[in-house]
């Protein structure tokens, strides 16, 4: 399924559209994506932003240290067309770096689908920034799919808007792939694993990482195909 162009409607429609892809993205991580020890769930409030989807890992003995599902890096790197890492400041994790966890377990990944409203006023834009790095030295790792252009706030993308952030290394996106795709993997290198995109193009499989070198892969083409499926047939014409 093409990308639509989600400008050519109002942001209460793909709104809703977004709230069903993201259950869809969540159902299919627990029918057997994830490893047994871990799970998804939407719109769990943590502190900051609210993301859509968080990937939590069932509260264990910390000295178990064994990966009990997933892909290692070493065996099968991700394949996108941008790869970006940047060395962290080891001290300035280790003085910054704390436990975050949830009631019903450690939060290890967070899953972000940005709407207009994140884009919407220079505050919310500068608070998903902000949020995303923080998640990021607290070593939660980040998916983040952006369907959207970019902004007068994002000129080069919401990639670069947090890259900008951590290292000066920019990279431009071709001019005909406005919408990004990017996973991040905290670890003391960060990992930028990124996919320019554009309007008609099919949404590649992206990996959401568990630990450090360890990552499933996300099918967000699978499962924005099954949330196209149930939009209101009488709203496609509007995208189409």
């Amino acid at each position: 399924m093409p990308i639509h162009d989600w400008t050519r409607v109002d942001a209460g429609l793909f709104h809703a559209f977004h709230q069903s892809w993201s259950v869809n993205i969540q159902n299919c991580l627990n029918a057997g994506i994830l490893p047994s020890d871990h799970f998804a769930l939407v719109e769990q409030r943590i502190a900051g932003p609210i993301p859509d989807v968080l990937t939590l890992r069932v509260a264990v003995d910390p000295a178990d240290a064994e990966p009990q599902g997933g892909v290692a890096v070493a065996q099968s790197p991700p394949l996108t067309q941008v790869i970006q890492q940047r060395e962290t400041d080891l001290y300035a994790q280790k003085a910054n770096r704390i436990a975050i966890r949830h009631r019903h377990g450690e939060v290890v990944a967070v899953i972000e689908i940005i709407s207009p409203g994140n884009k919407g006023s220079r505050a919310d834009f500068r608070a998903f920034v902000q949020k995303s790095l923080e998640w990021l030295r607290h070593g939660i790792h980040l998916l983040v799919i952006d369907l959207f252009p970019p902004t007068p706030r994002d000129p080069q993308g919401i990639h670069q808007a947090i890259w900008a952030e951590i290292d000066d290394n920019i990279f431009a996106s071709p001019a005909d792939k406005t919408r990004t795709v990017v996973s991040y993997e905290s670890s003391l290198n960060w990992v930028a694993y990124m996919e320019p995109l554009g309007v008609g193009d099919r949404l590649p499989d992206m990996p959401i990482f568990l630990r450090p070198g360890w990552y499933v892969s996300v099918p967000l083409e699978s499962t924005y195909q099954a949330t196209w499926d149930a939009f209101p047939r009488a709203l496609r014409g509007l995208l189409q």
